[in-house]
């Protein structure tokens, strides 16, 4: 794996004027997160610099929110391993989801330079997987992401949800604590600026479910979450309908086919997810405060109120 992916002119732009990234400063920077991370009895965690600076770009180059985020990511990992930790990309029911082609990363990012928009929709049975398997599947993909994709490591994500077919079964299994563990996961401790959450095609009871899961979640994350009926005219100014794959009039790929292109990327990372059940925290052994899983997840000291950019 190539130490740190190359740039685009465009991302490096963006990573200086928006993350705060100076190139000269990024070795230095990469070398205080290794060094920490030797010094935490407690934490086990990849030191690839590819890794690593997605941390420092997630958190602006502050390096105590890197180091804060690094501890969360692996904590909660190790506390909800059947819900964050993928280790065998080849489990056969890992691989069973992928084929239903439910979830899918779509090829050209929003307004062309902006952030990388995952698709997903239901093509399951509400008893076809269960909702820890479902959720677990995107954390892999976001976590392969990490490391593979610059777009979405500078421009951040943008998510679209289609709820066309999804059941009232479906809705209801995402209860309140599952919906906060999984906002604690996404906005606490992956580097990844979430720029915005579409939902389409929501039946009046989805709409109204959506609407009260949503308010678990921080004030800057309501402020991007768009929820709408089958006319999409009114997510236009959002997301534009060409951005949209091929099969909902857009010009945004396939979602027959991109899904089996993705095998490639599951498949050149095999033996990284496996890696992953070498990484974690115990607890037992953390020096200070110990993390809090009950209410916001965060590192004893002066770091309470976690920001969302």
């Amino acid at each position: 794996m190539v130490a740190i992916l190359p740039l685009t002119e465009e991302q490096k732009k963006v990573a200086i004027t928006e993350l705060g990234e100076v190139t000269s400063r990024v070795p230095e920077d990469l070398q205080a997160l290794k060094d920490w991370i030797k010094k935490q009895p407690h934490l086990r965690a990849r030191t690839d610099e590819q890794f690593l600076i997605q941390f420092l770009r997630g958190c602006k180059f502050s390096l105590e929110k890197a180091k804060e985020k690094i501890d969360n990511y692996y904590a909660l990992k190790t506390k909800y391993p059947e819900l964050l930790r993928v280790t065998d990309i080849d489990d056969p029911d890992f691989r069973r989801f992928h084929n239903v082609g439910s979830y899918c990363v779509l090829p050209t990012p929003l307004h062309d330079n902006g952030p990388r928009i995952l698709f997903n929709h239901y093509t399951y049975g509400p008893n076809d997987f269960s909702i820890e398997q479902v959720l677990c599947y995107g954390v892999a993909v976001s976590d392969v992401l990490m490391v593979t994709d610059p777009q979405a490591c500078i421009n951040g994500v943008f998510y679209v949800l289609d709820f066309a077919k999804a059941t009232t079964s479906h809705v209801m299994s995402l209860t309140p604590n599952l919906v906060k563990k999984m906002i604690d996961y996404y906005v606490k401790t992956l580097p990844f600026r979430i720029k915005g959450i579409c939902c389409i095609n929501l039946a009046p009871y989805a709409l109204h479910a959506l609407k009260m899961l949503v308010e678990y979640a921080p004030e800057k994350i309501k402020n991007r979450v768009f929820l709408c009926g089958s006319d999409l005219s009114a997510i236009e100014e959002e997301i534009p309908k060409k951005y949209f794959p091929l099969e909902y009039g857009g010009e945004n790929g396939s979602v027959n086919q991109l899904y089996l292109d993705f095998n490639k990327v599951w498949d050149d990372h095999r033996e990284y997810f496996k890696e992953n059940a070498d990484y974690g925290t115990d607890e037992h052994l953390r020096v200070g405060k110990k993390m809090n899983f009950g209410g916001d997840v965060a590192i004893g000291g002066s770091f309470r109120k976690i920001e969302v950019d």
